[in-house]
């Protein structure tokens, strides 16, 4: 695309992007996806725009490039799936949240760190029983021992990891 016809459709989509969203919201009824028809209209005409330029009225050609996307993504079976019934989740969605997932970055480093502290036998018990979701029994067949011991392993890996967070939590305190 030359730039005159590029500089032409930066006109046009400065122009005309906030009826289309509006038209396209009227379409759908979600401002999110009518954010999405728009920018998805406007790359196919961007695509287009050669031949659409010296057609009379681009800004209709423009509206029955956003009526054929949105029924193309009407069609599209992962919308018919989904269910809008307005309740809200149980429970929170945290990475949503850059403190929050901030807090759960330094968790995940803090529990890494003190898993290190942990004997290994005890360390591969705990990967394995609460990392990997294994069972007592799979976690001794995979170790070599007894259910007794894995259960014994566990139980003492606990302790230490407590210890290992605890130490490191005040560690962090001292060095603030």
């Amino acid at each position: 695309m030359g730039k005159a016809d590029e500089q032409g459709f930066r006109e046009f989509a400065v122009g005309h992007a906030a009826a289309l969203r509006r038209t396209a919201y009227l379409f759908c009824g979600d401002w999110h996806t009518a954010e999405d028809l728009m920018q998805a209209s406007l790359l196919k005409l961007y695509q287009a725009w050669h031949r659409v330029e010296w057609r009379d009225n681009p800004s209709a050609y423009a509206r029955k490039v956003l009526l054929r996307t949105w029924l193309d993504e009407k069609r599209r079976p992962w919308r018919r799936a989904e269910q809008r019934d307005g309740e809200v989740p149980d429970r929170a969605d945290l990475s949503a949240d850059p403190e929050l997932a901030e807090e759960q970055l330094w968790a995940r480093d803090l529990v890494h760190a003190a898993l290190l502290r942990v004997p290994p036998r005890q360390r591969a018990v705990l990967v394995l029983r609460y990392f990997e979701d294994l069972p007592v029994s799979e976690v001794a067949v995979a170790m070599g021992c007894t259910e007794g011991t894995v259960k014994s392993q566990t139980a003492r890996g606990l302790a230490a990891l407590r210890a290992a967070v605890e130490q490191l939590e005040e560690g962090a305190v001292v060095a603030s």
